[in-house]
């Protein structure tokens, strides 16, 4: 796989209410009422929804065969009046279909990309490969339990084009300083199982998102350590965590990953609200963004639409 920097950054265009929404399920099957919910949701806003009955297949513990769910994913790009793809639900499986997505048709026709948790896969993955910038943002399942701030930040950062400024809300500095870099990343677990494949993703001068839930400790650290030993950290830009929910106490959580980055004197701040609780703001995967400790932020650079 060629490293990021030799990949153009692919921009989508923003979205307007009345735009079709592509919905699509490429791990884990889901609950039909609690996707109806959040299809509801999106309706609110004033998006349309677009999905195959298909959607709703599953074998085992996946939402249909590996070829079905790649084959709902390459489709959604492809169709031109499609603007945005969201994600139904996480769980597992986005690893599987990491070799059938076609990113020629991906590069062709970029388009806004929602997902979170096992979708942190193909959030990176496009990066990687075709350069397009993705959002880590919930699921459709989850969007008809959402709060008030969940739903205000999809709407503060889709329909517009201004960059986002995250404060953590929680600040906690496990170390200081100041960085600027491309964010990536996003569910630690599912990064993690990406190490030493041809997918794994290209961390250099990176931001790194991580975020995980119902993760032991010593899981925690046993999944940093193993990217650390794999070289994956290797001139790593900084670090935000996200939301470790039952995951243990917050302490234990920042020594863990304070002993995993202090060889690297980067800043690593902690207390965003990204991930598997509420409210789960959304943020862009893929354009530049700068992390200031002292003021307790993470400032995009850049818009993440195409003008």
């Amino acid at each position: 796989m060629p490293s990021d920097h030799q990949i153009q950054t692919i921009l989508p265009k923003s979205l307007s209410p009345g735009d079709n929404i592509g919905i699509i399920a490429p791990a884990s099957p889901f609950d039909k009422n609690k996707f109806l919910k959040g299809i509801a949701v999106l309706e609110s806003i004033g998006f349309k929804t677009v999905f195959s009955q298909k959607i709703f297949e599953a074998h085992e513990f996946l939402a249909g065969s590996d070829p079905h769910r790649a084959h709902l994913l390459n489709s959604m790009f492809a169709d031109p009046s499609i603007k945005a793809i969201w994600c139904a639900r996480g769980g597992y499986g986005s690893l599987r279909i990491l070799p059938l997505i076609d990113y020629n048709i991906v590069s062709s026709n970029p388009k806004v990309f929602i997902g979170c948790s096992d979708i942190s896969a193909i959030l990176n993955i496009f990066l990687s490969k075709c350069g397009l910038v993705t959002f880590h943002g919930p699921m459709i399942e989850s969007l008809g339990y959402a709060n008030k701030q969940t739903i205000q930040a999809l709407n503060d950062i889709l329909l517009t084009d201004q960059p986002l400024t995250l404060k953590s809300e929680n600040k906690f500095v496990i170390s200081s300083g100041t960085a600027s870099g491309v964010v990536a990343g996003g569910n630690l677990t599912t990064l993690c199982h990406l190490t030493g494949t041809p997918f794994s993703p290209n961390l250099k001068k990176k931001i790194l998102l991580i975020e995980d839930v119902g993760e032991a400790p010593y899981r925690i650290d046993r999944m940093l350590t193993q990217m650390k030993l794999a070289g994956s950290f290797r001139q790593i830009a900084g670090v935000i965590l996200g939301l470790f929910k039952n995951c243990g106490e917050s302490d234990q959580i920042y020594r863990i990953v304070d002993d995993a980055f202090s060889d690297f004197h980067i800043p690593v701040l902690a207390g965003f609200n990204i991930g598997h609780d509420e409210p789960n703001l959304t943020v862009p995967i893929g354009i530049k963004a700068r992390i200031d400790t002292d003021k307790g932020c993470l400032s995009y650079l850049e818009s993440p639409f195409r003008t």
